[in-house]
């Protein structure tokens, strides 16, 4: 039924351009269709072939260097969630400057290396001038910022699974140690209640790990209502995805500060200016007040009016002023973690002293409680009642 005689030329024992040819193997290939799509999809397949124990139990595989110290290793991912105004992006370039500088971070020693830092929030001046003021009110000298590389794109945000591709792009032979996303409320896909759809996205950063070997660090905001009787990985809003995936969860939860607290910070506030001021002008002061009255911002305040000149003495009155009303507008906060690489931790507590956290060593809100449920009238109520 051929009629095309060139065919023949295929023929096992036809000479063709001076040489003979051989049949080279029968009944090859697959005997039908799905043997074959198996076996096509099994050659196509990149997924790691299963592996015994026993051939690395004596050779087993390095662990990843740790990233941040006792919280987290490098090429892992981390979720920061708290409410909103908690600081989280003023914590989160604290971390940056921290991993840039190899510094600490809320205590924890971070491992030097370049960060890429994603701003989907904030307008590119006010992300750089945020840069610049932390590490003013750090103290910290600005050695390394060759470090730390900025992406501002808000207004030109995508969907993380059209964002991943143009970030792995962008940072592929920067040999970043982290990459930092804040916020992810910008750049989520699908539904965050849904689990199936918040799972595709979380799936995102863990193709931007593996790509880049770097560390994914991302920032989620808390549900509505209190928080104070859930536990830490409960809070973050959306589906429960976002408790399971990280390999580290750091929650921010607002703590109740009493009015006698606060007192005592600002007594501190106090003593602190006139200590800075002091030290400015005089090297030998603290041989006249004792260590008790250093404690005080009623004997400091008395000692420096008879120890300064009238016009330093009004200046420092200015300070004492800025630093009392500063003072009123810290917030105390606490870091709860749950960690899958490390054992669990402390709660660390934080003041939130604008702009930047400071580790409260003192331990004075290690007993203040978080926010609860209970209704205004009826803390104002038990305040009232006889002890």
């Amino acid at each position: 039924q051929n009629r095309n005689p060139s065919r023949l030329s295929r023929m096992p024992g036809v000479i063709r351009n001076g040489k003979k040819q051989f049949i080279v193997d029968i009944n090859i290939g697959k005997k039908d269709w799905n043997e074959w799509y198996e076996w096509i999809e099994s050659v196509n397949d990149d997924l790691p072939e299963p592996e015994s124990l026993k051939g690395v139990w004596d050779d087993l595989p390095e662990l990843a260097d740790p990233l941040i110290h006792g919280v987290l290793r490098q090429g892992h991912k981390m979720l920061i969630a708290g409410p909103s105004k908690a600081g989280k992006s003023f914590s989160l370039i604290e971390l940056t400057i921290g991993i840039a500088e190899g510094r600490t971070w809320h205590g924890w020693k971070c491992a030097k290396g370049k960060v890429m830092y994603v701003n989907l929030e904030l307008d590119r001046a006010s992300c750089l001038h945020r840069f610049k003021d932390v590490y003013k009110t750090l103290g910290w000298a600005p050695d390394n910022l060759s470090n730390i590389d900025i992406w501002n794109l808000r207004g030109k945000s995508a969907p993380m699974d059209k964002l991943a591709p143009k970030l792995i792009r962008r940072a592929l032979k920067k040999n970043y140690a982290a990459i930092i996303i804040d916020p992810i409320y910008k750049v989520i896909t699908g539904d965050e209640n849904s689990a199936d759809q918040m799972a595709a996205f979380c799936n995102q950063f863990d193709k931007v790990c593996t790509e880049l070997g770097a560390a994914v660090i991302y920032c989620h905001h808390h549900s509505k209502g209190s928080q104070g009787s859930k536990k830490a990985m409960d809070r973050a809003s959306g589906s429960g995805v976002f408790a399971r995936d990280p390999d580290a969860i750091l929650d921010l939860i607002e703590l109740q500060v009493t009015e006698e607290l606060l007192k005592q910070e600002e007594n501190k506030a106090v003593c602190d200016a006139c200590f800075s001021f002091l030290n400015e002008r005089f090297e030998d002061w603290e041989d006249d007040v004792s260590q008790d009255a250093m404690c005080s911002q009623l004997q400091m305040n008395d000692y420096c009016k008879k120890k300064l000149t009238r016009p330093d003495y009004q200046e420092l009155t200015k300070r004492m002023e800025v630093a009392v009303q500063k003072n009123k507008m810290k917030s105390a906060w606490r870091i709860e973690g749950t960690l899958r690489e490390f054992p669990k931790f402390e709660p660390v507590n934080l003041w939130f002293d604008y702009p930047v956290h400071r580790v409260d060593k003192v331990g004075s809100l290690k007993d203040i409680g978080p926010e609860d449920e209970t209704p205004q009238w009826k803390k104002a109520a038990s305040k009232r009642k006889d002890p």
